[in-house]
């Protein structure tokens, strides 16, 4: 077994773990890319779809000529959405997140903004999302290799992803928070953070 294959394994048991359950898997391939899995929990009344497949290598600055295969952050993405109705697509979305650190060279974190440019999930009128750190305890890889932390992505429209860029996503949380909005909800109305 090779250390990335040893690390999507660790990844998927602990998830299994916390989450208490056995989730439904699909794997999407990119050209040049290793596959990424995403798993889908039920839990509750959410559902939760999860990346397994971005922690393999670290994420590194893609100017860094003599990147560290082994020390550097490791994420995995997870978005959590209300057992409504089914969300075709999602899963090819959350893995093009998920391979945006190999691919482009983003280094994930709290309050970023990733912009797909395309619905997130067939229908949907959001395009973006904004990252937050996610419930999902650590996952603990062999030393001298980082944790895989999780991080929530919770998707945005093109308004509120214009919003985040001009004011910040301190200013969008603060105008679902006025408006009661429900970033789980997939069918959600947008927010206005200009009235906040």
């Amino acid at each position: 077994m090779t250390m990335s294959e040893h690390v999507t394994e660790q990844i998927t048991v602990h998830l299994q773990s916390v989450l208490s359950a056995s989730p439904q898997k699909a794997s999407v391939t990119f050209l040049g890319v290793e596959p990424v899995d995403v798993l889908r929990f039920e839990a509750d009344t959410q559902v939760v779809y999860i990346s397994v497949g971005c922690a393999r290598h670290p994420m590194t600055d893609p100017t860094d000529l003599a990147a560290d295969p082994l020390h550097g952050p490791r994420a995995e993405i997870v978005i959590r959405m209300a057992q409504k109705r089914e969300l075709p697509g999602l899963h090819r979305s959350l893995a093009l997140l998920a391979a945006a650190p190999s691919v482009e060279g983003i280094v994930l974190v709290p309050d970023a903004l990733i912009d797909l440019g395309e619905p997130l999930w067939s229908g949907s009128s959001c395009t973006a999302v904004v990252l937050e750190s996610d419930d999902i305890d650590d996952c603990p890889l062999p030393d001298p290799m980082s944790a895989v932390t999780f991080l929530r992505a919770v998707p945005v429209t093109g308004n509120e992803a214009a919003w985040v860029r001009l004011r910040g996503v301190d200013a969008l949380r603060r105008a679902w928070d006025e408006a009661g909005i429900d970033v789980a909800d997939p069918d959600r109305i947008a927010a206005d953070p200009g009235a906040v």
